[in-house]
């Protein structure tokens, strides 16, 4: 590792949108923190930080967001209550969140797109190299995305963005890549990066999915990057002049996923990412699947 590609440490998780989608579960609880079977969805995404070995987690997050930082803060009442009923299994539970990583917060304040949330980090992230996670895709564990991610940007240098095959006609709902290909068959070389554009106009499938590793570059462009789609400032526009100028902040890899992505910010999704997590638990599956086989067959029967 070159000194010009420090080893990542840092990791910033977006978390101050309204979640107007899940209304009004979310009128008053964070999305963030709706359940995913028994842990809220915020903590799958730190998780996979701390597993990718960046141990420092700034959260950029807004009003009514008080909920995130009690979680991963310590509850002694809680924890002195458990121990006093001898239920070490879920005292465990209830410590790990608090001891999974350095948590530090952040406001964002007006909420002005992604972009903006990105250079809300830049006093706690300074001039090294960090890693993006949005909150509404889960990535399975036994697929390590971030971890690959970290190693091409050690390795090349630059920013690395994460890039997944989707079917053209939803290409409107994503951040869009043009791409060449390098040795590597899971590694393409980014050249192109447009926001959620029409399916006639996008230049390929290969949509931009929730995580980042950033070149402290970024920051400057971001301030200079006027408001675009929707009226936010967005971050894959601020991408697209990395991408277009190596001599800025060294040139954008993509790596083109494959494995398993829950998407918890669609209800149907959530519903969906519930049932394959409960289903693939050792203590909840064999019962679960047992209960989802019979309930399927009765729906499917004729009235």
């Amino acid at each position: 590792m070159t000194e010009s590609n420090p080893r990542i440490s840092k990791a910033v998780i977006p978390a101050a949108g309204l979640g107007t989608r899940f209304l009004p579960a979310t009128k008053a609880t964070p999305k963030e923190m709706l359940p995913v079977v028994d842990k809220p969805a915020i903590q799958y995404v730190v998780e996979e930080a701390v597993a990718a070995g960046l141990s420092d987690v700034l959260m950029i997050t807004g009003r009514n967001k008080r909920p995130l930082e009690d979680h991963f803060d310590r509850n002694y009442e809680l924890e002195e209550a458990l121990s006093r009923k001898g239920d070490d299994h879920r005292l465990k539970t209830v410590q790990e969140s608090s001891d999974l990583a350095t948590m530090h917060y952040v406001r964002q304040g007006d909420p002005r797109g992604l972009g903006h949330a990105v250079l809300c980090a830049a006093p706690h992230v300074g001039d090294q190299p960090f890693a993006v996670l949005l909150g509404d895709d889960l990535i399975d564990p036994r697929d390590p995305l971030l971890a690959r991610m970290v190693e091409i940007q050690e390795r090349e240098g630059g920013s690395v963005i994460a890039l997944m095959e989707v079917d053209p006609v939803q290409i409107h709902q994503y951040g869009c890549a043009a791409v060449e290909t390098t040795a590597e068959s899971d590694v393409v070389r980014v050249t192109q990066l447009v926001e959620k554009p029409e399916p006639s106009e996008a230049p390929s499938n290969l949509a931009i999915i929730g995580r980042y590793v950033l070149d402290p570059a970024v920051f400057a462009i971001l301030r200079e990057t006027e408001p675009g789609r929707g009226n936010e400032i967005q971050l894959t526009d601020a991408l697209q002049k990395l991408a277009g100028d190596e001599k800025i902040g060294g040139p954008v890899h993509g790596v083109v996923f494959k494995g398993r992505r829950y998407d918890t910010g669609d209800r149907g999704d959530y519903l969906r990412a519930i049932v394959r997590l409960a289903c693939e638990r050792e203590d909840l599956g064999p019962e679960f699947r047992h209960w989802l086989r019979s309930y399927v067959t009765e729906e499917m029967q004729p009235n």
